[in-house]
């Protein structure tokens, strides 16, 4: 047991490949927020809904000429990893909607093939995106490799943790851990996870081969 308040973890529904339908019986259940990997499908699905009781997250890869879709559909950010994309979704953020949300991604288990910047690394990015007005960092995600060893999982929950209490130090908005998926939330949890993002053991296992150019 985590001995943490329910209250004190939100869940983020991934629903990439899920249709509109599927997401609006979700949030007819419940949930209100909603996680999204592809821009196109995303702004697809957001522009169908039309619901302002939905907040919707991007947690996949940022490309560069889709930073200003992200900006104008987006409430949240999860993978935020250089500069010159926190600038661009500054610029984008169109000036009636609240400051975009956003959270630095760090590569805790150092995999070559994973984004993120490295840890430590973080805190010179917090301090680019903190000077943009239309950004507003609330923190850090990460997804560390799979693997069924729970005590390695929490080892890399706990550095992420670690992290997040430094910027935490100098910055009272610092306040989501994005971390945990399916397979690992448990781990999450007890490190102290306050956002944890789960699509198969919602929606059960999809195809996302496809990918966007």
């Amino acid at each position: 047991m985590a001995n943490r308040a329910p209250d004190s973890v939100r869940l983020l529904a991934v629903s990439k490949t899920c249709d509109a339908a599927c997401i609006a019986e979700a949030r007819a259940c419940g949930q209100m927020a909603f996680g999204e990997n592809f821009v196109q499908e995303a702004v697809g699905k957001i522009r169908e809904l039309d619901r302002a009781d939905i907040e919707w997250h991007f947690i996949g890869p940022i490309q560069s000429n889709k930073t200003r879709a992200i900006a104008e559909h987006f409430s949240w950010v999860h993978s935020l990893e250089r500069e010159k994309i926190a600038h661009r979704l500054n610029e984008a953020r169109p000036p009636h909607l609240p400051p975009l949300n956003v959270l630095i991604q760090v590569n805790v288990s150092g995999e070559a093939s994973k984004s993120g910047v490295a840890p430590g690394a973080e805190r010179a990015l917090a301090i680019v995106i903190r000077s943009l007005p239309r950004l507003k960092l609330r923190g850090l995600m990460a997804i560390p490799e799979p693997t069924a060893d729970i005590a390695l999982q929490r080892t890399r929950f706990a550095l992420l943790r670690r992290l997040q209490l430094e910027l935490q130090a100098s910055d009272s908005a610092v306040d989501t851990l994005s971390m945990g998926m399916s397979d690992d939330l448990e781990a999450a949890i007890a490190e102290g996870a306050t956002l944890v993002r789960v699509g198969t053991a919602i929606f059960g296992r999809r195809d996302t081969s496809t990918r966007e150019k």
